[in-house]
């Protein structure tokens, strides 16, 4: 014996793995292992302690082996071959202990049934025939034992084999698919054994009819757990002159025992419960029918779950052409049921239902229902199979890492999505495969004992915290199913896709052609060229582009140029195709194909802008994304631009490039009905005073890099006009006023000098051909007009405004509001601003008169040539200008009064003069009606034709292209302009009562 103390042997155990060493250091010396331990010297080094070691629980194989070792030492035929095979390291050994290490119900099969120990040392897994062959010759000659003891008997011998096989495979989710296969393999010969002894029990009667088994679920996927129900489908044909009711009668019998003969438990142990709900009417329905009579069912009765299970179907048992007869009527209408009314919406109804009826004490357990489970993986990928695979033969398996595969070779799925979903069906599956081979029994709950979270994770081969490393790979695989099945699962473009036609999805040239044609397109033969340039080739590109367009069609016909829309998107997928994020985008991510879609065919000035900036598309991706950004985060993003260039004009243009971007947010936000009105007079007028602040600052700081010195005067600008009111649009210019003042002990003329200089930069920078729309600075509305200087100190504006100030120019000061540069600057110019655009007492008659002429002589002068009166926004009748004017001469004349009004929101003044009474609330509610409409026309003209749109368009489709984008139907371009022309009218009316009426 060692010379070590009495405690360091077991210390020595424990250190290899065993969970009680004293025990198992006792076992090791247990006289059954005799032959298998020579010496009792350093028992813990022995080989065979340290094979033990190495599987999952060491001390369950130890125990498992003594007994075995006991039976077999009780049978001379069996000492000598077992006990040479396991004395020294080898396959048999490691196959053996690996077997007992993991099953206790196989250790005590073997224990009872020692002369198949043979089947755990077969190198070779037999094949699905001789697995039949062999329960079937079992069966045939039972030797006196009960043909259904002898099939279990021999069943549990092969499930050795593909046990032993599993264990010692190296990595069990590598081999899995093979060990679920045989395991489908070996349940298809036991129902084969078992129809053979259900034949024998009925007799000669069995002749006359010809049963088939179906397999469904796991077992028809080939794809099989340790336990686990059978799902079948039993359908009969009548032998050659039987009637069809006695057929089935027999084929009932022969059904009914064959379930018997599986599901029974007998002294011999059980081996699983034959499933047949999965049959026509369910329970409710016949257990066997005909293969017309199913056909006859799935055409009119079949609910859409009945084909998703059909998807796993194929024969297993009986007669071979009669299961074949069955298939081949129900396929086809399998790979049609996407085109059911609700296809889609029923699938994920049913993974719902699913998830609601787990009990809430198993939700947080469940492998194979609960979120983020086998059932995830399984649904979302036969949803992709079935509303693809109509039009793609190569998704049409039963197995679903097959099925994945495929859909990932076929650009269904994202490679990386594609891979995480099976490394987590291998993970789960092997988890459900470790937990039930234990005890052999049915469960799909992680285990909570902490000996069977151990022994799991060291199956996994965890050997550090095992249970705690288990739990955390489970939850990780758990997060990453849940957060793919409910991007893929839900995805819209599933829905879409299952609503098109045969020929639609397939999109042949011929059928390409055709519904071109009939969607819409103007060109269909052009419109083919853009589809075939991005659908040719075998590449990965090619075939998601495949999948896209049959559905991008009918989005871009649903506006009024899908010509555009397509030709737009053309262009972005050669910019953007070799860019791995792009239609993996589109694919991939909640409504981004079809936002893209509609926004391309509906404005081509968002076209242009993405057409620009492609690498935009990525908005798309997230509603979030579409959300205009506030003036702070523009200005940030705009200085961090530009500070990265070297000269003022470089860095103009890079602050302008992100004024495209979000250029382009705010279009498709505003295409897709997230801004009100408001809202986007917000958004734009926010952009365009960020763009102003960033482009000052640049100028400032170009004027000091160029002189060495401080500026010697700081300027702001104010925004006058819509700039200033809030309410820009796309077209709109930027009015502008620049007012600056001399820092302390500057010379005034040199400031003047200076202050120059920066404004001229600031237009002339603006002014350069760049990545966005031109922003035209107009500083038009400045004193004397465009005779005056173009900046003036705050001194020089307050001498002007005391001593030459016209009533036009208070009038356009009601709008004025500093936007850039120093506003201290800019709210002394305001307080300055205050008393003529506020004036106390209001206005005198001859004031008011001058602003009346003013307005006349604007409407008979500015008009422009052949315009028309009725349907012109801004100097039409009833227009912008008509309602504009009525609420400034209310601000003029009561603001001083009224704090109220005093704001340069067209649309604030208006309902403010209303509430106060100085507007009739009819009046104002045609005014409002007409300046909202004109305006909203006017940003939705620029948005479909990329140009400015000063009137009711007279084009049909111009006129339908605004009208859609402001969420009429199709064909509403007419009902639209007249629309406008009758507010236009009651607005016109309205000016003329309340500005004309003393």
């Amino acid at each position: 014996m060692s010379s070590r103390g009495p405690g360091s042997i077991p210390v020595a155990i424990a250190r290899l793995g065993f969970d009680d060493a004293a025990r198992a250091f006792g076992l090791l010396q247990d006289p059954a292992l005799a032959g298998l331990i020579h010496s009792r010297e350093h028992i813990e080094d022995h080989g065979l302690a340290a094979a033990l070691a190495g599987v999952p629980d060491p001390d369950g194989a130890l125990l498992g082996l003594v007994r075995f070792m006991e039976v077999v030492g009780r049978d001379a035929a069996l000492r000598g071959p077992v006990t040479e095979a396991l004395a020294a390291p080898g396959p048999a050994r490691q196959r053996l202990l690996a077997v007992l290490g993991s099953s206790a119900a196989l250790g005590d099969h073997l224990c009872a049934h020692p002369h198949q120990w043979s089947a755990v040392t077969r190198a070779q897994p037999l094949t699905a025939q001789q697995r039949i062959q062999r329960l079937v010759e079992a069966v045939s000659a039972p030797q006196g034992a009960p043909a259904v003891d002898v099939l279990r008997t021999a069943y549990r011998e092969q499930l050795l084999e593909i046990a032993a096989l599993d264990l010692t495979s190296g990595d069990p989710l590598v081999s899995l698919p093979e060990t679920a296969a045989a395991l489908a393999d070996l349940a298809q010969a036991a129902l084969e054994a078992a129809l053979v002894i259900a034949g024998d029990e009925v007799g000669a009667d069995a002749g006359r009819t010809r049963l088939a088994v179906i397999a469904m679920g796991k077992t028809g996927g080939r794809e099989l757990n340790y336990i686990s129900d059978v799902d079948v489908i039993f359908v009969a044909e009548p032998a050659d002159g039987v009637p069809e009711e006695e057929s089935t009668a027999v084929a009932t019998d022969l059904a009914t025992r064959l379930m018997r003969i599986c599901s029974a438990s007998t002294a011999t142990g059980a081996l699983w419960q034959v499933d047949p709900a999965l049959r026509p009417e369910g329970k409710n329905g016949p257990l066997v029918r005909t293969v017309a009579s199913h056909r006859s069912y799935y055409e009119r009765w079949a609910k859409t779950w009945e084909f998703q299970a059909l998807l796993k179907a194929r024969p297993v048992a009986g007669d071979p052409e009669v299961g074949q007869a069955y298939c081949d009527a129900v396929q086809p209408m399998v790979w049609q049921a996407s085109t059911r009314e609700n296809f889609v919406a029923d699938v994920q109804a049913m993974r719902r239902r699913v998830e609601q009826h787990i009990p809430p004490a198993e939700a947080a357990r469940q492998l194979k229902l609960g979120a983020g489970g086998l059932r995830d993986v399984e649904f979302s990928v036969q949803l992709l199979q079935l509303v693809h695979g109509r039009a793609d033969e190569s998704l049409r398996t039963g197995t679903t890492l097959d099925g994945l595969a495929a859909l990932s070779a076929g650009g269904y799925v994202g490679r990386e999505d594609a891979a995480t979903l099976a490394a987590a069906y291998r993970l789960l599956r092997t988890l459900e495969h470790r937990i039930q081979l234990y005890r052999l029994r049915r469960t799909h709950l992680m285990p909570t004992a902490a000996s069977d979270l151990r022994r799991l994770g060291r199956a996994l081969g965890h050997r550090s915290s095992p249970a705690d490393a288990v739990i955390a790979q489970w939850k990780a695989q758990q997060r990453e199913v849940r957060r793919l099945h409910e991007r893929i699962f839900y995805h819209p473009l599933l829905s879409a896709v299952a609503r098109l036609s045969d020929s639609e999805v397939r999109l042949t040239p011929e059928a390409a052609r055709e519904r071109l044609a009939a969607l819409g397109f103007r060109d269909p033969h052009g419109a083919l060229r853009h589809l075939e340039a991005l659908t040719d080739g075998l590449s990965r590109r090619a075939a998601i582009q495949r999948q896209l367009l049959p559905v991008m069609l009918g989005w871009f016909a649903d506006e009024a140029d899908p010509d555009a829309g397509l030709l737009a998107f053309r262009k972005i997928s050669e910019e953007l195709g070799t860019t791995p994020w792009y239609l993996r985008l589109l694919r991939d991510e909640g409504s981004a194909a079809e936002r893209l879609a509609h926004t391309l065919a509906r404005s081509r000035f968002a076209a242009g802008l993405l057409e620009q900036a492609p690498e935009c598309v990525q908005f798309l991706g997230d509603e979030s994304g579409l959300r205009p950004r506030a003036r702070e985060d523009v200005l940030r993003r705009m200085r961090s631009a530009a500070g990265r260039k070297d000269d003022p004009a470089s860095a103009v243009l890079a602050a302008r490039t992100i004024r495209r971007s979000e250029l382009f947010r705010i279009a498709v936000a505003d295409l897709s009905g997230l801004l009100t009105l408001d809202g986007l007079g917000t958004a734009m007028t926010d952009l365009t005073s960020a763009l102003l602040e960033v482009t000052l600052e640049l100028c400032v700081r170009d004027l000091e890099a160029r002189t060495g010195a401080p500026a010697l005067t700081t300027v702001v600008v104010v925004g006058m006009g819509r700039l200033g009111g809030g309410e820009q649009g796309y077209g709109s210019d930027a009015d502008v006023l620049f007012v600056h003042e001399p820092v302390d002990g500057a010379d005034e003329g040199a400031a003047q000098g200076q202050a120059l200089e920066i404004v001229k930069d600031l237009i002339r920078l603006l002014g350069l051909r760049g990545p966005d729309p031109n922003l035209d600075v107009d500083a038009g509305l400045r004193p004397e007009g465009k005779n005056g200087p173009l900046v003036r100190s705050l001194a020089s504006y307050r001498e002007y405004y005391a001593r030459w100030s016209l009533v036009w120019e208070a009038h356009a000061l009601l709008r004025a509001t500093p936007i850039a540069g120093d506003a201290d600057l800019g709210e002394r110019f305001l307080d300055l601003i205050a008393p003529l655009r506020w004036p106390a007492g209001g206005l005198d008659a001859t004031q008011v008169r001058e602003i009346r002429t003013l307005k006349a002589r604007m409407e008979a002068e500015r008009l422009p040539r052949g315009a028309d009166r009725k349907t012109h926004f801004k100097l039409g009748h009833g227009g912008l200008s008509d309602v504009e004017w009525v609420v400034q001469l209310v601000q003029l004349q009561h603001a001083h009064a009224h704090p109220e009004l005093r704001t340069t929101s067209t649309m604030a003044a208006l309902s403010a003069a209303e509430s106060l009474g100085l507007i009739d609330p009819g009046h104002a509610a045609d005014l409002a009606a007409s300046w909202r409409l004109a305006s909203s026309m006017r940003n939705a003209g620029v948005l479909f034709r990329a140009k400015t749109v000063d009137a009711v368009p007279t084009d049909p489709r111009d006129a339908d292209g605004i009208a859609r984008i402001l969420g009429l139907p199709g064909g509403s371009g007419q009902e639209l302009g007249e629309r406008y022309r009758k507010l236009a009218r009651r607005a016109r009316a309205a000016h003329e009562a309340e500005f004309y009426d003393d």
